[in-house]
């Protein structure tokens, strides 16, 4: 039995399915990922990517910020790709109870996903940091400089910076979830940015399957381990 096979077995046998997934997943959206040799860490800029992501470059240098953050982050012309329409499809079809993703893209959501967990929020939720009127990304995209609402405030976007901290009970969300979950599905996450890769330690199934171009430390408790591009492994999956 090959890989697409035991996936197709596990799924089958699965009634309470969670999908935690990271940058991996929407790279084949043509949103690049962090860490790969095209992505954000690869680029050059004056600061490094974490640095200009950062809550304490926000208030130091809010221009700055936005430049990087317009050029890097905002990506709105991406659709959802095999990946997050297979997940939709399983969430429509009862199998699967949630997604819990570190992307900040919004493509669950778009692909039709309607019990989304976004860890670091998302580009498409921004508010006035003085009377919080809600504005969307677009609003961000076209505006020049640092973005203000009307009365005068700063409009920041609703995603988690470094140095912030998770939302607790969105993490206590996750972990309930992961805990009930009889079969768990983990891609296109390095599980090296803590405290989100920590959370498939809750998973006590027999059924955790590992999608991801490269090696993560989780290898070695992976059910099953299927090495390439997540849109793929999912794309054959019959529901």
């Amino acid at each position: 039995m090959n890989e697409s096979e035991r996936l197709q077995r596990m799924i089958d046998e699965s009634g309470r399915i969670v999908f935690f997934g990271g940058a991996g997943v929407s790279t084949e959206s043509g949103i690049p990922d962090f860490r790969s040799v095209d992505g954000l860490y690869r680029q050059r800029y004056p600061y490094p990517p974490e640095v200009m992501i950062s809550h304490s470059f926000f208030v130091e240098h809010p221009a700055e910020f936005f430049d990087f953050y317009r050029a890097k982050m905002l990506c709105l012309d991406a659709r959802p790709n095999a990946a997050h329409q297979k997940l939709a499809e399983l969430e429509r079809a009862g199998k699967l109870c949630a997604v819990i993703t570190q992307n900040i893209d919004g493509l669950h959501t778009q692909a039709g996903s309607r019990r989304v967990l976004e860890l670091h929020g998302s580009v498409h939720r921004n508010y006035c940091m003085s009377c919080r009127k809600a504005y969307d990304a677009r609003f961000i995209l076209e505006s020049e400089g640092v973005p203000r609402c009307r009365c005068g405030g700063i409009v920041k976007p609703d995603v988690v910076l470094y140095e912030e901290s998770l939302d607790s009970g969105l993490l206590e969300r996750a972990v309930e979830y992961i805990e009930q979950a009889d079969m768990l599905i983990v891609g296109g996450t390095s599980l090296v940015v803590y405290p989100a890769a920590g959370l498939i330690d809750y998973y006590r199934g027999k059924r955790l399957v590992l999608i991801n171009r490269d090696p993560t430390p989780a290898d070695g408790r992976a059910d099953l381990l299927i090495s390439g591009n997540i849109g793929a492994a999912l794309g054959r999956v019959r529901v």
